[in-house]
């Protein structure tokens, strides 16, 4: 471990409170609702205040370049479900589907297109106009939609091409040879979006700035760690796709900020103190389940009574893994004594373990599954979006022959409301848990010891 991480470390540690602080109550979704509107507020004058806007997606967007350079950050993709949360997407895909777009497409991108057709009106508040996008192949999906941008706000489109994984059970280590190229290549295409955002902006590099956010995201990562091991533990004290969504949400928008590390740090607070009471989502826990794929935000709350009725609780989603924008994993932390160098080193990691949960997702869903005491994996085939549902089919197989771990297999859509059958949806929830009935419950993770982690506040 460098110097520079173990002081990232240090540092998280000595963010708890002392001894004899005052407890105060801290309500994880009210707290995440006020900060995305504080964040939707902020960006609805970015253009009347001059001040730069990029659009990003929350996989491969160097965020934290664009941050030393005071870019507004605009998430499509959250924007997107916000509407279907807010029960409007479903006007907006018509308008998109109107204008000539394919029912096949991304609901995503048909509902940001709809919203672009009804000049950039969200529920939320005006969306402002980008003076860059930063795309990547993390999703094929994700360069067409820049495409869209150019042509319609008239602005620069960045690219990243990112190094993702090449074959089964193969894997980058920090200092080999594979990795060190990997990494040059990064770097590189980061030095060519600096001089970009340069010359947008008007500002030089700041290195050292650079470094300063860095050095938050470092205790963002340990933290969102820490929350995510502490999962482990039953009863489960949070739904990993439901809770966990709003906790992740937070991660991107507020990614290498003070706020972002004060919400991190409560929220390990909280879920920490709720372990240490037994408190679980779910009262009587019966069944620890992994969630596999993107959830569907028209019917969020209703998918997840329909397993809690049972007793499930989602221990961990692997939804946390490829939208966690790098931040899902401890051994991910920057040296942010060599800045520019540590990003290129973290951001091809990053990339191959976000694509290998899409092509590979066996590998890491079996170590999931005996981390969280897993008795069952819950698969959600989206409609509009191939690029996670394709290798569904074959990872559902492995699971279910290799391992012996029952499966469910239930498809919607991301925010497209006429996807979602309900009585077709509860039958086979009901039938996979008669089948789980059969097999016992979650009982083995019980009296599990509470993980302290890194930079514990235990």
């Amino acid at each position: 471990m460098t110097t520079a991480i173990a002081e990232a470390v240090s540092d998280t540690r000595h963010t708890a409170p002392a001894s004899h602080a005052v407890w105060t109550p801290f309500n994880a979704h009210d707290e995440g609702q006020r900060l995305i509107k504080q964040w939707y507020t902020t960006l609805e004058t970015a253009n009347e205040r001059k001040e730069p806007v990029a659009n990003v997606f929350v996989m491969g967007n160097a965020i934290e370049i664009l941050r030393s350079f005071d870019f507004h950050m605009v998430f499509p993709e959250i924007n997107s479900l916000q509407s279907g949360v807010r029960k409007t997407s479903a006007e907006f895909i018509r308008i998109s589907e109107d204008y000539g777009m394919s029912p096949d497409v991304c609901s995503y991108v048909k509902a940001d297109v709809g919203m672009m057709l009804k000049e950039e009106e969200h529920p939320v508040g005006k969306i402002p106009k980008p003076d860059l996008s930063i795309s990547s192949n993390m999703c094929g999906t994700f360069i067409k939609w820049a495409e869209i941008w150019e042509r319609r706000h008239k602005m620069p489109s960045f690219v990243l091409d990112l190094p993702g994984q090449r074959t089964s059970n193969w894997a980058v280590r920090p200092g080999d040879a594979q990795h060190s190229t990997d990494s040059r290549w990064v770097e590189d295409q980061f030095k060519d979006l600096i001089a970009k955002c340069e010359k947008i902006t008007g500002k030089r590099f700041d290195i050292d700035r650079l470094a300063e956010i860095q050095g938050r995201v470092n205790q963002m990562v340990i933290h969102w760690n820490n929350v995510m091991e502490l999962n482990r533990v039953c009863p489960a004290p949070y739904n990993a796709m439901l809770d966990g969504l709003t906790y992740i949400g937070i991660m991107n928008v507020y990614r290498g900020t003070v706020e972002g590390v004060e919400f991190m740090r409560r929220l390990e607070e909280d879920i920490r103190a709720k372990v240490a009471r037994g408190e679980g989502r779910v009262p009587e826990e019966r069944f620890r389940l992994l969630f596999s794929g993107t959830p569907c935000y028209v019917s969020m709350r209703r998918l997840v009574e329909l397993f809690e009725t049972w007793g499930g609780v989602f221990a961990y989603s692997d939804y946390l893994t490829f939208a966690a924008g790098g931040m899902d994993a401890a051994e991910l932390l920057y040296d942010t004594s060599r800045p520019l160098e540590s990003l290129a080193e973290v951001t091809a990691l990053a990339a191959q373990r976000g694509l290998s949960n899409q092509f590979f997702a066996h590998e890491r869903m079996e170590k999931q599954i005996r981390d969280y005491g897993v008795d069952g994996v819950v698969f959600h085939g989206i409609k509009s979006c191939r690029f996670v549902s394709a290798g569904m089919a074959d990872t559902r197989d492995y699971i279910s022959k290799r391992l012996n771990i029952p499966t469910l297999y239930i498809e919607s859509d991301l925010i497209d409301p006429r996807y979602w059958a309900d009585a077709q949806i509860k039958n086979r929830v009901d039938a996979f848990f008669e089948a789980l009935q059969q097999r016992g419950g979650a009982g083995p993770l019980r009296g599990k010891e509470v993980p302290t982690g890194k930079g514990s506040l235990a």
